[in-house]
């Protein structure tokens, strides 16, 4: 399970944080992640809870914004959210290869004390 690591990073990321601007607690952090991040969500949730036990960030919140798949369609000039992970586009039905938005795994915000 690859988000605990991915968690632990995000986690120490808000630790040493707190730490540089004289902070002691963490009480929560935002992140955006895609559907195409290569990530479970309720495995990060999981992962957040085990990681933080004993830290400075122990308790702290989770919020996570899942960001949907965006496409663009170089063909007829159309940005579409496909229906699936065949990204056609449903104004002329091209296939496109172009993802604009649904890659994201990024750690937006931190609460810190």
């Amino acid at each position: 399970m690859h988000e605990v690591g991915l968690m632990q990073e995000a986690v120490q990321i808000a630790l040493d944080r707190a730490e540089q601007n004289g902070g002691v607690c963490v009480h929560g952090l935002s992140m955006r992640i895609g559907p195409l991040a290569g990530v479970e969500i309720d495995a990060l949730r999981f992962a957040f809870e085990v990681v933080t036990q004993g830290t400075a960030a122990d308790g702290a919140e989770l919020h996570i914004e899942e960001v949907p798949v965006r496409c663009w369609c170089d063909s007829c000039a159309h940005e579409f959210q496909p229906a699936d992970f065949v990204f056609r586009c449903p104004a002329c039905e091209q296939i496109s290869a172009i993802v604009r938005q649904g890659r994201e795994f990024d750690l937006i915000s931190m609460e810190i004390s």
